[in-house]
C-alpha cells in the first residue's frame, strides 16, 4: 500500500474523488458503534473536570468565588497587553494538553471501525505514544493562531457583544475547517505536526465545497442532541469524530505500513 506521503503527492497533482453520501453512511454505521461509550465517557469527565475546576477555583478565591458576580468579572479580567499574551499562551498550552484525549475518540472510532476492542485506557492512548508531541504542537499552534484572531476581533468589536460572538464562532468555525483532518493525519499517517497542517490546505484547497459539506453536516449533526434536553449533545458529538474518520479513510484508506527498517527500530526498543 502507498504510504501518506506518496498519496498527498497524488492528491496534488490528480485531486481526489469521494463520494459524499458513502462518507456519511460510512460515518453513521460508525458513530452508531461508538455512540454510548463515548457519550458515557464524556458525561463522566465533565463531571470530574467541573468538580476539579469549582475545587482550584474555591481553594485559590474562597467562597466567593461561586457568587455570579465574581464568575462574570473573572471571565473579563481587565488584562494589559503582555498580560493578554501571557494569557492566550497559557490557554493554548491548556488546549494542547487536552487534544491527545480528543485524538483518543478517534482512535476509538478506529478500532470500532476494525471490530477491535476499546476501553476507557483507549482515550488515552496518544499520551503514550510518539504522536503526542505532535498532536501537542499542531493543537497549541492552531489555539494561538485562533486567540490572536480572537483578540484582534475583540479589540474593534468589544462593545458590540453580539457582533463580537457572531464573528468570533464564525472564525472558529473556519479555524476548525482548516484544520479539519490535522489530527487523523498525524495520528494514521504519521505526519509532522506542520506538515499535517499544510496538507489540510492541500486536500481543503483540491476540493472546498465538498470537504465543508461533510465538516458542516458532521458538526450540526453532532449538535443535535440540544435539542434532547441539552445533555442530549454528549452522545450526538461524537458523530463529529465518525465523519472526521470517515473523511479520512474515504481518502487515505487504512493506516499506511510502516517501514520495515522502522519496525526494525522499534522492536529493537520494546
Amino acid at each position: 500500500m502507498k504510504s501518506t506521503h506518496d498519496q498527498i503527492e497524488d492528491i496534488k497533482r490528480d485531486g481526489y474523488t469521494i463520494d459524499f453520501a458513502t462518507v456519511f453512511n460510512h460515518a453513521f454505521e460508525n458513530y452508531k458503534k461508538i455512540a454510548l461509550y463515548s457519550g458515557l465517557i464524556i458525561l463522566v469527565f465533565s463531571v470530574v473536570f467541573f468538580i476539579a475546576f469549582m475545587g482550584v477555583l474555591v481553594a485559590f478565591y474562597g467562597a466567593q468565588s461561586i457568587s455570579e458576580e465574581f464568575i462574570k468579572d473573572f471571565g473579563n479580567p481587565k488584562q494589559t497587553y503582555i498580560q493578554q499574551l501571557f494569557s492566550m499562551v497559557g490557554i493554548a498550552a491548556i488546549s494542547a494538553l487536552f487534544a491527545p484525549f480528543g485524538a483518543g475518540f478517534l482512535k476509538m472510532a478506529d478500532c470500532a471501525d476494525k471490530d477491535e476492542e476499546f476501553n476507557v485506557s483507549t482515550i488515552f492512548s496518544y499520551y503514550k505514544t510518539h504522536h503526542f508531541i505532535q498532536i501537542f504542537t499542531s493543537a497549541f499552534i492552531v489555539a494561538v493562531v485562533g486567540g490572536a484572531i480572537g483578540s484582534v476581533v475583540e479589540s474593534y468589536f468589544l462593545t458590540e457583544p453580539l457582533l463580537l460572538f457572531v464573528i468570533s464562532f464564525t472564525i472558529n468555525i473556519f479555524i476548525s475547517f482548516f484544520t479539519y483532518l490535522s489530527v487523523p493525519l498525524i495520528i494514521f499517517g504519521n505526519l509532522k505536526a506542520l506538515d499535517s497542517l499544510k496538507t489540510c490546505f492541500i486536500i481543503i484547497g483540491k476540493n472546498p465545497l465538498l470537504i465543508f459539506g461533510l465538516f458542516i453536516v458532521g458538526f450540526l449533526c453532532s449538535g443535535l442532541g440540544l435539542f434532547g434536553c441539552c445533555i442530549g449533545i454528549i452522545f450526538t458529538i461524537a458523530f463529529h469524530t465518525s465523519m472526521t474518520y470517515a473523511t479520512y479513510f474515504s481518502l487515505f484508506g487504512a493506516e499506511p505500513e510502516e517501514d520495515s527498517i522502522d519496525s526494525i527500530g522499534k522492536s529493537d526498543l520494546e
